[in-house]
Formats: structure tokens, C-alpha cells, sequence
């Protein structure tokens, strides 16, 4: 029978590791990526915020507020109270990075209000995915000691923080593919800005890229170790 010492420590840990790996070099890749394009100043002068109003305003978004926060890459959108935030390096910064990354952020308020269903999905998971994950890992574990049934259910609870991240790659690479396309037909930046440009959501891909398939392992490593459990 396998012990509680076993969901902490076995050969499948090497999936944790992988894991941890592949977001911590697509994390560093982001940053860097991000920092080398926050050096360099679009032609137009445009900031992060400027970028943001004329990209809503060219996609008829309306109702959307856009506000500076703190903090680097913070930069979010909020369905719920329809705010826009940028974080320092991108808000009232005039470098190429800046404009991309608001543009994307922007691709998540047009996904807003054309009603774009993975946007209404992945909202929707959120709350089902945060108790998945938080209540997954103590139902295995007391399916170690009182049987199969609750650690199946555990790993099923577990497996829907994966379908979030799932339902999330389509959402951050549609969003991403229509900020290029407004910047490109606004003429916000040049060929050769939108070539950075594409590199910095390129490099922020990845890492839902990653997150997504650290989830994977995590949930193939629950499933090796406790899927068919024999007492």
C-alpha cells in the first residue's frame, strides 16, 4: 500500500522538477524578452496607456477605464469591472514593449465584448479550478488511508485546474493575434517595430505554454502514483 511519504517523494518527482524547469525558463525568457524591447523607444512616442485608449477606441470598445498599477508585468484585465491595468514599465512608457503588451491586454477587452466563449469559459472555471486545486491534494491523501474512490476523485477535481489552463492558451493567443492585427492596420508601430513586438507576445505565450504543461505532469504524476492504486 502506498504511504502518505509517496505523493512527496518517488522517481515521478522528476515530472514536478521538469515542471518547475520549463516555468522558470519561460518566466526568465518573458522578463528578458520584455526588458530588452522596454529599452527601446516606438517611432510614434506612443505610451502603454496612449496605445490602450486608441486600440479601444479603433475596436468601438466601449465602457472600458484604463488605469496605471504597480508592479511589473501586472498588467490585467478585468471583465468584471471593465479595468484595464497596466503596470510602471508599461503604462507611461513610450517603448515598443509598452504597446505590445497594452495592445494584448486591449485583445482581452474586445474578447469581452464580442462575447468570445473561452473568455466566457475560462471565467467561469476559475472559481470550479481554485477548489479543484485546493481540494484535490487532501482528498488523495485521504484516499491513501480510507480507499480508491476519494483519491479518484481527488485526481478529478485536480484535473480541471489542467482544463483551465487548456481553455487559457486559446484565450492569451487570440488575444495576442488581434492586438498585431489593430496595431498593424493602425500603423501604431513599423514592420520593424512589429517584428519586437510580436517577440514580446511570443516570449508571454510561452509561458502559459509552460504553466499548462507543468499542470500536465503534475496531474500524469497523480495518476502513476495513485491512479490504480492495489491495497
Amino acid at each position: 500500500m502506498y504511504g502518505a511519504m509517496n505523493l512527496i517523494w518517488d522517481k515521478t518527482y522528476i515530472f514536478i522538477l521538469i515542471g518547475m524547469l520549463l516555468s522558470f525558463l519561460a518566466s526568465n525568457y518573458v522578463t528578458s524578452t520584455f526588458k530588452k524591447y522596454s529599452g527601446i523607444r516606438n517611432k510614434r512616442g506612443y505610451t502603454g496607456i496612449d496605445a490602450a485608449q486608441m486600440v479601444l477606441k479603433v475596436s468601438n470598445v466601449q465602457g472600458v477605464s484604463v488605469r496605471a498599477i504597480s508592479g511589473q508585468l501586472t498588467d490585467n484585465y478585468n471583465s468584471g469591472n471593465k479595468v484595464l491595468s497596466l503596470s510602471e514599465p508599461v503604462a507611461n512608457v513610450q517603448s515598443v514593449a509598452a504597446v505590445g503588451v497594452a495592445a494584448h491586454e486591449c485583445g482581452h477587452a474586445v474578447q469581452d465584448a464580442v462575447d468570445y466563449v473561452p473568455l466566457r469559459l475560462r471565467a467561469a472555471l476559475v472559481p470550479i479550478a481554485n477548489f479543484g486545486s485546493s481540494i484535490s491534494f487532501p482528498l488523495i491523501m485521504a484516499g491513501v488511508f480510507f480507499g480508491q474512490f476519494l483519491i479518484n476523485i481527488g485526481i478529478l477535481c485536480f484535473s480541471v485546474a489542467f482544463l483551465f489552463q487548456i481553455v487559457t492558451l486559446p484565450v492569451e493567443f487570440n488575444a495576442s493575434r488581434r492586438a498585431l492585427n489593430i496595431l498593424e492596420e493602425t500603423e501604431m508601430l513599423d514592420e520593424e517595430e512589429m517584428t519586437m513586438a510580436k517577440h514580446v507576445l511570443f516570449a508571454a505565450a510561452l509561458t502559459y505554454v509552460a504553466s499548462a504543461v507543468s499542470v500536465l505532469l503534475q496531474l500524469l504524476r497523480l495518476v502513476i502514483l495513485f491512479g490504480d492504486r492495489r491495497d
